[in-house]
């Protein structure tokens, strides 16, 4: 048995640790070399913009919720309100102001910022190294020693961790020795060339993340484990960033590489004998990123396979089953203002309710899985689409109709639809260009816009205004929960001419 008290005794005497050894990590330089936006986006989704792009895994957030921002938790009644701590960062270094400024004089400003640039790559590996060291000894031991998570749980979440340390420590210790007396370093290319191949540990580091977030976001409705890292948020070492924000940091560094060995490149001179070794360890990176890419998505497609459940063996799809690729997933809503949980794997669009059965989070199909190679989409313009009910269409605002969409699909000789609502207009693009890209990838002549859509091909037949427009009246009359879908009530009756199938 533990305490309230154990739990602080624990928690202080690691940032008493912490602090003796002065060892503070920082969040970002205050100059890096270069945004790393693309990247760093990492990507969406579901709190602030629920679309997950899963052709970009590794360039967001596994979390999946925006957890680039540190977590913060309500507090217990039983935990104790501590006065705010003083977050202490490390001093941001910079390779002119670290070594020998009469140095400076005699470099060029090109050859300055290459030292700037190798100093960052190895700065940062320091940084990374000191950052999973803390991540165990602030996290990983408390939790085992006070039982607050068992081993098991905590091999789960922590993943190979582990060995990330030494593999970077090597690397570390190589820039170092290569650096001359005077800061300055010669040639760092061959040794990123010997060295990358160690990154292929990252494989199963990466493809573990998305059932360690699950595990840890389950893990948090104990109030134990609440307590102990609202604790740790709050103190100084933790830098207000939670515990998978430390946990996520090796996927950050990793897609970094390929934007540090770039501006290193940008600054070697075209005949300096480091360039060449400098673009093989790029194209190194580059490959190393996507097969990782690869295979951290395929993991994440079967993980959340494995977590849809089915009211009834029909909803089974063997284009589910046969799915590696999970092209993107999120929140939308439907006309009702239901929230629905939305999967677009490679083949197949799965409609979902989230919901929580023995307390994990569970996806159980809404509708019937509709296949890619019969669906059409349409973007809908604000206003357009009328909110389900009748008292509530009518008056309703054009702020509550933005941002929907529509897509149709023919079964059994019908026309069926779903119009969904995305967060923002920039979601409701992603989800489209998804579904284009869908369409795309499976080969097909046309892309299925409708009427609205400027990419259209002209060859491509669709309702006229008038009859669209009795379309949409049918999708969002008050006999449906989402949009229009007749699988329940039509799939026997004869079509009548505003079910007339879209002919393609």
């Amino acid at each position: 048995m533990w305490g309230k008290g154990d739990t602080v005794m624990c928690v202080f005497s690691v940032c008493a640790h912490l602090e003796d050894q002065n060892r503070e990590p920082t969040n970002k330089r205050a100059k890096p070399l270069s945004r790393v936006t693309s990247l760093a986006n990492l990507i969406p989704p579901v709190k602030a913009a629920p679309l997950k792009r899963i052709g970009q895994t590794l360039q967001r957030s596994i979390s999946f919720r925006s957890e680039s921002r540190a977590e913060i938790m309500p507090p217990r009644p039983w935990s104790k309100q501590a006065p705010p701590a003083i977050t202490k960062r490390r001093d941001s270094k910079l390779w002119s102001e670290t070594f020998d400024v009469g140095l400076g004089q005699m470099l060029s400003s090109k050859e300055i910022k290459r030292q700037e640039a190798i100093f960052e790559l190895s700065q940062g590996e320091q940084d990374l190294i000191e950052d999973l060291k803390l991540a165990k000894k602030a996290y990983h031991d408390p939790m085992l020693k006070l039982s607050i998570m068992t081993e098991h749980e905590l091999n789960q979440i922590f993943g190979t961790l582990d060995s990330l340390i030494p593999l970077h420590e090597d690397l570390l210790s190589r820039l170092r020795e290569a650096r001359k007396p005077d800061g300055s370093t010669d040639h760092v290319g061959h040794i990123l060339v010997d060295w990358l191949p160690c990154l292929d540990s990252y494989n199963s580091y990466c493809s573990n993340q998305v059932a360690a977030k699950a595990l840890l976001d389950h893990k948090k409705q104990d109030h134990r484990v609440q307590d102990f890292l609202q604790r740790c948020l709050e103190s100084p070492f933790s830098r207000k960033l939670d515990l998978w924000n430390f946990l996520d940091i090796p996927r950050s560094r990793l897609v970094k590489y390929p934007l540090l060995l770039r501006e290193i490149l940008k600054h070697t001179p075209n005949d300096h004998p480091d360039r060449q070794h400098l673009d093989e360890a790029i194209n190194m990176i580059q490959s190393i990123v996507a097969e990782i890419n690869t295979q951290t998505g395929e993991s994440e497609c079967r993980y959340y396979k494995e977590r849809l459940l089915y009211l009834e063996d029909g909803q089974r799809d063997l284009l589910i089953d046969s799915s590696r690729i999970l092209s993107c997933h999120g929140e939308l809503k439907n006309n009702r203002g239901a929230k629905l949980h939305v999967f677009l794997f490679q083949d197949v669009l799965v409609i979902t309710r989230a919901i929580t059965h023995n307390e994990q989070l569970w996806y159980q199909l809404y509708r019937q899985p509709v296949p890619v190679r019969n669906l059409d989409w349409e973007d809908l313009q604000d206003g357009e689409i009328r909110l389900g009910g009748s008292i509530r269409g009518a008056f309703s605002n054009v702020e509550r109709t933005k941002n929907f969409f529509r897509v149709t699909f023919r079964s059994g000789g019908q026309l069926q639809s779903h119009c969904f609502q995305a967060s923002d207009a920039f979601n409701k693009q992603q989800w489209l260009n998804c579904i284009r890209q869908a369409k795309g990838a499976l080969g097909s002549e046309c892309t299925g816009e409708l009427r609205r859509s400027p990419r259209s091909p002209s060859g491509l037949a669709v309702p006229s205004r008038d009859r669209a427009g009795e379309c949409m009246d049918q999708s969002d009359s008050d006999s449906s929960d989402c949009s229009m879908d007749t699988s329940d009530t039509g799939a026997n009756r004869p079509a009548n001419p505003t079910g007339t199938p879209v002919e393609v």
